[in-house]
């Protein structure tokens, strides 16, 4: 069974009359709902929304609250890539910038483009590192309170991105753990070198096939949520074995491979898309 899942400010699901199977469940009122219907509903809805801040995805009801979720850092959970914010401090941010793009649309393969923009900030000092956090990483919008909804209900919670910055980010925002790539240092300044190996495409997809294999859990229990072609494939893995694979405010190459995509709501929106409502959901920001 699927239901049609709708998030965005004045959602009403009048405007959606004809095309669900039942009678709609407020999730949020005025905010977000979900309507029984058939896999073919979720075009139509799409084309009779057009142009509304809506998002709308169809949604399988089978073990929809999930157990595991593995996600994106950077322009996910918090607001900027945190290497262009480095290069920013080294004056380099329009050079770097343009490669992660780039790197986020699929146009350049990661492991390069990551030795290329971490070998430009060769010499920086190590407090930049701390400065950057500090200054600049801000949680983005519904971060904590889904972190701390889904653990209250049992889930299990992986952040993947730049080891300095995901300790943080994890301790801050409620994950369990974390992984990320360390950029090496000589105790005072960058030396241009990432360790190895290279946490990229293929090392989220092992995250999240490896703590589905120590939990013993099932596919359709997990969420994984990104926003670059680094994120594909532990996306795509999700998304093709009846779990949530969800594009945030993605680049294109990834909306096409999620099974949800998130385009105009905060991060509360992954709660709703998996039925939670608001008398559920802990507020924690």
């Amino acid at each position: 069974m699927f239901v049609l899942n709708v998030i965005g400010k004045g959602a009403d699901p009048s405007l959606f009359a004809g095309i669900g199977d039942g009678a709609p469940t407020i999730l949020s009122a005025g905010h977000a709902f979900d309507l029984p219907a058939a896999e073919s509903a979720l075009a139509l809805a799409r084309r009779r929304a057009q142009g509304l801040p809506l998002d709308i995805n169809l949604v399988p009801t089978h073990k929809r609250r999930k157990k595991l979720l593995v996600a994106d850092m950077d322009s996910t959970i918090i607001n900027v890539e945190c290497l262009d914010e480095l290069a920013d401090i080294a004056g380099l941010k329009r050079d770097v910038a343009a490669i992660t793009e780039r790197a986020m649309r699929g146009e350049l393969e990661f492991e390069a483009a990551l030795i290329e923009r971490v070998g430009m900030l060769k010499g920086l000092e190590v407090k930049a590192l701390e400065k950057t956090y500090i200054e600049r990483v801000r949680l983005n919008p519904g971060a904590r309170s889904m972190l701390a909804t889904m653990r209250a209900h049992g889930a299990h919670t992986i952040l993947v991105g730049f080891g300095y910055f995901t300790k943080k980010v994890a301790q801050a925002a409620g994950f369990h753990d974390e992984r990320g790539n360390i950029l090496l240092d000589d105790g005072e300044r960058l030396t241009g070198e990432v360790a190895m190996p290279i946490l990229g495409r293929h090392a989220k997809l092992q995250t999240l096939e490896e703590a589905v294999a120590d939990r013993k859990l099932d596919f359709a229990e997990t969420l994984a949520v990104g926003d670059g072609a680094n994120d594909l494939a532990m996306i795509r893995r999700a998304a093709e074995n009846g779990g949530l694979g969800v594009a945030y405010h993605a680049k294109p190459v990834v909306a096409d491979a999620a099974s949800a995509a998130i385009n105009h709501n905060d991060l509360t929106a992954l709660l709703y898309l998996q039925g939670y409502r608001d008398s559920e959901i802990l507020r924690a920001e």
